[in-house]
């Protein structure tokens, strides 16, 4: 029996790591061709590897999201190797660093912003157009649990990943009555290498997120992937200018 996205066309930014990762193989699994965009080209040629290993079809492109000219190209090139975009997941980004809003740098504001909340814009920006000619198709933008809740810890991350709920929930209006559905992903604190790193230089860190979270335990980033490829599925035909909070209960708090 084929795949869910059997036929399809996805793109996945951030694809290298973590998240982005396993939504790309995820959607790979499903039978999607699947372009693998990341700014660390092993870390995507990487990706790449390995859904050709399980049997997959994917490709390579880097991009800095934050660079208008980079994402007009990475669209370009996704069409011009498969002919078509059914799928956009919009999920690179960064942390930041950690400081109050007195102290935060004014460079890594900038820097926190070009990637999260200015790279999704881009990213609709070029992939709107494509999808508007063909009739249709989904995007998924990653925003977090912060997107939706404050948080003490970095005011840009916190900043950028609000806005990308609302640039969201606004691009999600303008396209409805074209056959595009825009929607949004809240994940909660997830087992990356990143926590990897806090459970091993920050054992009381690692413990306080673990006791924060209702569940009691981080999200496995197969489970982020599970949601993305629902609300780019068919199934949830229905369903756009959504914001989908992925967290383990962290924000029903």
């Amino acid at each position: 029996m084929a795949g869910q996205f059997a036929g399809k066309v996805a793109l996945v930014t951030g694809a290298g790591s973590g998240i982005g990762f396993a939504i790309a193989a995820a959607l790979a699994e499903e039978e999607a061709k699947v372009v693998v965009a990341d700014i660390e080209v092993s870390a995507g040629e990487e990706t790449v590897g390995k859904i050709k290993d399980s049997g997959g079809e994917a490709t390579f492109v880097k991009v800095d999201v934050g660079d208008a000219n980079e994402v007009e190209s990475l669209v370009a090139e996704t069409v011009g190797a498969y002919g078509r975009l059914d799928c956009a997941v919009n999920n690179a980004g960064i942390g930041g660093e950690l400081a109050r809003v007195a102290d935060y740098t004014i460079e890594s504001w900038h820097r926190v912003m070009a990637a999260n909340l200015t790279g999704v814009f881009l990213c609709m920006k070029f992939e709107i157009p494509q999808m508007l000619k063909q009739g249709g198709g989904a995007i998924v933008n990653t925003s977090s649990m912060v997107g939706v809740v404050g948080d003490s810890g970095s005011c840009a991350y916190v900043a950028s990943k609000h806005g990308v709920v609302g640039v969201t929930k606004t691009a999600a209006l303008q396209y409805a009555r074209e056959g595009i559905r825009i929607n949004a992903i809240c994940p909660g604190n997830t087992q990356t290498a990143i926590f990897d790193d806090v459970k091993e230089t920050m054992p009381e860190v690692y413990e306080r997120l673990l006791g924060a979270t209702p569940i009691g335990r981080l999200a496995r980033p197969t489970e982020i992937a599970s949601a993305v490829l629902w609300l780019c599925s068919d199934a949830a035909s229905y369903c756009t200018g959504h914001t989908l909070v992925v967290d383990g209960g962290y924000t029903a708090q």
